[in-house]
């Protein structure tokens, strides 16, 4: 059984010298946007420390990173934590310093987020062996003792959106635009997408578009593709678009509001976050990690820790523009597929 005392250690012997550890302190120090740390009580068996690291997006994301300090802030409030603190990743040389800063620091839990962190947070893991690492959307192939990956089922965010899609389209003709194939998250997003269209409606029409032959230095910022692609399928009579893939979703998510076009985004809330140039998204749909994180943090206390699972997915509510019903059958949707009674029949790996 994993019982938190079994990580806290009071004193962290044979990894880092005097200097290195005063050095963590002043290079951490610039990145830290939150209160000050009363680092010292951390080391405490009585008191519950957590700890947030967030990638380059900030705390302010819209997302995945805004989404996690919820649940955190939430898990004070309820008590299951003491103290919570964050730091904002500047630039992702600073992933492995920051994660340093509370693992010194004598924090229970380390939260990482997003998989450009998961190198780090493996390593990390193997390091400091007195915290738990949490790494949100973060599938790892090996285990560790104090390592609990927190994933998303990409192919169920899809199969929702594209029913949403098949259920507002008009003429039955809907598309999307995705990063390369060749990224199988991307490939479970998209096929999922078309799974989802054709579960609601077999006849309807579905354009899945991935950016096969970009250049790799553009993965995820290639703005200027995803809103050509948009515009292509706009013109081929796509009445929904369906977007996937940091920067190159978004710029098809602006030709969609260029045009008028319903759009879903993915990810992130993008008409918050695109403002006036994501007029027209609908919705967006991701993890639900606010969720996610207390339930992990309780489990954790209580010393059940069980083997990783697919967690919860949600929606940003749709508007007023579409009737009451339409929001009962997403949510029917959505625990169909939490309950495992709809699957989305798409492989986790592209074949």
């Amino acid at each position: 059984m994993l019982l938190l005392k079994d990580f806290k250690h009071k004193v962290h012997e044979g990894h880092k010298g005097f200097f290195f550890v005063y050095f963590v302190y002043f290079v951490s120090f610039v990145f830290i946007l939150s209160a000050c740390l009363q680092s010292s009580d951390c080391f405490r068996e009585d008191v519950f420390c957590a700890g947030l690291v967030t990638d380059t997006l900030g705390i302010n994301d819209h997302g995945m990173n805004q989404d996690t300090w919820a649940g955190l802030e939430e898990a004070k409030a309820n008590g299951l934590v003491d103290q919570i603190e964050y730091i904002e990743s500047v630039d992702t040389r600073d992933y492995e310093k920051n994660i340093a800063y509370f693992a010194e620091n004598g924090y229970d839990v380390i939260i990482t987020t997003g998989i450009g962190m998961r190198d780090e947070t493996l390593r990390a893991s193997d390091f400091y062996l007195g915290s738990v690492f949490i790494g949100m959307n973060q599938p790892y192939e090996e285990t560790r003792p104090n390592m609990i990956p927190v994933t998303f089922a990409e192919d169920q965010m899809g199969f929702v959106a594209g029913a949403l899609a098949a259920r507002i389209s008009e003429i039955q003709i809907i598309g999307a635009v995705c990063e390369t194939s060749g990224i199988d998250s991307m490939w479970r997003y998209c096929e999922g997408f078309r799974a989802g269209a054709k579960f609601t409606d077999e006849k309807i029409k579905v354009q899945v578009i991935y950016r096969e032959d970009g250049s790799s230095e553009k993965l995820f910022i290639d703005e200027t593709w995803g809103y050509d692609t948009a515009q292509k399928l706009i013109q081929r009579g796509v009445d929904v678009i369906f977007a996937a893939g940091g920067g190159t979703g978004q710029g098809a998510l602006r030709a969609a509001a260029q045009a008028n076009v319903p759009a879903i985004g993915a990810e992130r809330n993008q008409a918050t976050v695109l403002a006036e140039s994501g007029s027209s998204v609908v919705t967006s749909i991701f993890g639900r990690a606010s969720f996610e994180v207390q339930n992990v943090i309780r489990r954790l206390k209580d010393g059940n820790i069980s083997e990783p699972r697919l967690s919860q997915i949600k929606y940003v509510p749709l508007n007023q523009k579409f009737p009451e019903s339409l929001t009962q059958e997403m949510d029917i949707l959505l625990i169909g597929l939490w309950k495992g009674e709809i699957k989305t029949g798409v492989s986790f790996e592209k074949p």
